[in-house]
């Protein structure tokens, strides 16, 4: 009997160490807005992680928006996507990704007391409201894009189809050239673009996201769900990572090495973030990563009715929190 159970010391003791010698897992993910997007800079809190370089290490790739991230997880080139509203249901209705699982809420535009997406008119020598847009040319990042769905519904509830006015599309750097130039008479503006000062001096805000769509996920974070069952443990340590760096980033003690974390990633000076990320006047960014489902919900709904989409997409159907739970309970 001392025998046996000696010998089962020694087994175990054997995949401890076998299990010990495993290299960390490389694990893809996306961004896409500098310093917005957390991840771009997460993985520089390393005082704040516990199992980055141990169970697993992070590869970032940034992405100009989502239709790439979405291929590149049909390759398997990408483990962690960052979708939004607007990408995620069409990834199940036309990419037919029905393995797809929302397991963290980053970021969302339009929660009460933070900022929401301004969508901006000259003060002076433009349009002055929504219903003077009629046969004008206006700007939006992408068709079908948060902001771009946003302004569609706000015209629509006035009156505007499709057909009353022009879009062009230009990239958010671009657009306060293009407003103030008077190519177009209205654009959207997302932070950092929006504090810019000279467009801060020559334009206002009309109307903003949360008119239109209320609370809307501007950032979640989705994985096909064969990754997840392959490499739970890894996932959880990531999300707890996740957390614990976050609640140091948005600790208002911590404000000026939060920004300085932020500007080293993004090359964007400190002077340029700390009046207002990790403030009320960034986004919200939910302190558990919990999804609020019933507001992602309603996002697609507006997506349906406006003609995005087919046919309605359930989101709980695709939502596991149990992940980010998990490593919840361990930051506690």
């Amino acid at each position: 009997m001392i025998v046996a159970k000696f010998l089962l010391a020694i087994v175990a003791a054997a995949f401890a160490l076998q299990a010990h010698a495993q290299p960390p897992l490389k694990v893809r993910i996306a961004w896409i807005v500098p310093v917005s997007n957390i991840a771009q800079f997460l993985f520089t809190a390393k005082d704040q992680l516990r199992h980055h370089g141990k169970s697993y290490v992070a590869e970032l790739s940034r992405f100009q928006g989502s239709t790439p991230q979405l291929t590149a997880l049909g390759t398997g080139d990408l483990d962690i996507a960052l979708l939004g509203f607007t990408s995620f249901p069409l990834a199940i209705q036309n990419a037919k990704m029905e393995d797809l699982r929302i397991i963290l809420d980053e970021l969302r535009d339009g929660t009460p007391g933070y900022y929401s997406n301004e969508f901006m008119i000259r003060k002076e020598g433009g349009a002055n409201a929504i219903t003077e847009f009629k046969g004008k040319t206006l700007a939006t990042n992408a068709r079908g894009s948060a902001v771009d769905i946003a302004m569609r519904a706000v015209l629509r509830k006035n009156g505007l189809d499709d057909k009353s006015f022009t879009v062009v599309e230009a990239a958010f750097p671009n657009m306060r050239a293009m407003l103030l130039e008077k190519k177009v008479e209205l654009i959207p503006a997302v932070l950092p673009f929006s504090l810019n000062p000279e467009l801060v001096a020559n334009a206002k805000a009309l109307f903003t996201q949360r008119d239109a769509l209320g609370q809307s996920s501007l950032g979640i974070w989705v994985v096909r769900a064969a990754f997840l069952q392959k490499n739970r443990a890894v996932v959880v340590d990531i999300l707890e990572d996740y957390l614990r760096a976050q609640a140091f980033l948005l600790d208002p003690k911590n404000h000026r090495a939060a920004v300085e974390l932020a500007s080293a990633a993004s090359k964007i000076p400190v002077p340029a973030l700390e009046s207002w990320l990790f403030t009320k006047k960034d986004y919200y960014r939910p302190a558990d990563g919990e999804l609020d489902v019933e507001s992602l919900q309603s996002n697609i709904d507006v997506m349906r009715e406006l003609g995005f989409l087919t046919e309605r997409v359930e989101a709980k159907k695709y939502v596991d929190m149990s992940y980010v739970r998990e490593a919840a309970k361990r930051v506690k």
